[in-house]
Parts: structure tokens; sequence; C-alpha cells
């Protein structure tokens, strides 16, 4: 499905890079729809646990919203889990079994980050009104830029990113941008 992407995969093509008969397929997935649903739910379900697990790691919320930030952000422009992603927003403008898992997937993602925001703003690190609503511009921006650093091969570096990431939640959640700097540049 990353080689030929959602729509042009056929269930033949899936049967012959995982060494299986369609028929097993079928068996097991009605349609190739039901195969696709399943995979994205799979791989949704393991990133938001994933994210899940970093948030609950110990830190203050400076430092967990930091690791949340760097979660996201793609490995590489090659990252094979933001290309499938970008893929499944495509598809999901006119497939409904797509476009579910992708809203489970941001909402997730959105109620994660709103929660170290409310955190961040019980212990006094963070002075919000509106966790939930600085947690979706947030991920609207991340998304943005996501989306420009993967298609637009040069036109901006990883730690750029993660510098435009840093400013924005830090002007979101009222932080001088240097609350930051002690923090470890690159992915968990």
């Amino acid at each position: 499905m990353l080689e030929r992407g959602l729509a042009s995969t056929r269930v033949a093509d899936i049967a012959r890079a995982t060494n299986v008969s369609g028929g097993l397929i079928h068996y097991h997935f009605a349609t190739k729809d039901d195969l696709i649903t399943e995979m994205l739910r799979s791989t949704s379900d393991s990133e938001v646990q994933r994210l899940r697990e970093i948030v609950a790691e110990p830190g203050t919320a400076v430092q967990r919203l930091d690791r949340v930030l760097r979660f996201y952000i793609p490995a590489s422009r090659s990252d094979q889990s933001w290309i499938l992603w970008l893929d499944a927003w495509a598809v999901g403008v006119r497939e409904e079994h797509v476009r579910t898992i992708l809203l489970e997937l941001e909402g997730s993602w959105i109620e994660i980050l709103g929660q170290v925001i409310s955190e961040g703003v019980t212990s006094g690190e963070f002075a919000c009104d509106d966790p939930v609503g600085s947690a979706e511009r947030i991920d609207g921006m991340l998304d943005g830029l996501v989306v420009r650093y993967t298609l637009h091969t040069g036109n901006m570096s990883r730690s750029r990113l993660l510098h435009h990431a840093r400013v924005a939640a830090a002007r979101e959640v009222g932080l001088d941008l240097s609350a930051f700097s002690a923090e470890p540049t690159e992915a968990s």
C-alpha cells in the first residue's frame, strides 16, 4: 500500500507482497475496504498507544509537551507512517471508512494533547484559557507543516519544523520559547 497507495493497491498486490493467497486474504476480509480499515485502525491504535506511553513518562508539563511534539513530527521525509496518513487523508475525502478512522485518530491526538496542556495549567507551568482549542490549533498547524515538510524536499528541515512547532506551542500555552531550549531536538 505504501508503494501503490491505498486507492491503487489491489488485493492481489497485497497477496503477492505478503506471500499468501488472495483467497486467504478474502477469507479474513470480505473486501479490500475491510482490509484497509483494519490496517489503518491497527496503525492508529498503535500510534495512540505510543502517544499515551510518551505522555505517561515522568517529567514536567513542558517536557511532556515537547515529547508529544517530537513524536508527532516525522523522523524523515520518507517516514512510512506519515506517507500512509497523507495517503489516507486523500482517500478519506471520498471514503467514509477511512475518514472515520482519521477522525478518531485526530480526536485521540487532540484529547491527549489537551490533557497535557490542562495538566500544565493545573501545575502552574502553562497559562491557557482553552486547552482543547490550543490542542486543535497545534494539531492543525503541525498537520500543515508536516505536509509541507514531506512533500517539498529541501524546503524545510526537520529541526526547523520542530522549531516552528515549539514556537506555536509556546504561544498557545503562555511559555517563553526558551523553556524548550534544554530539551533535545531528536524524536523519541
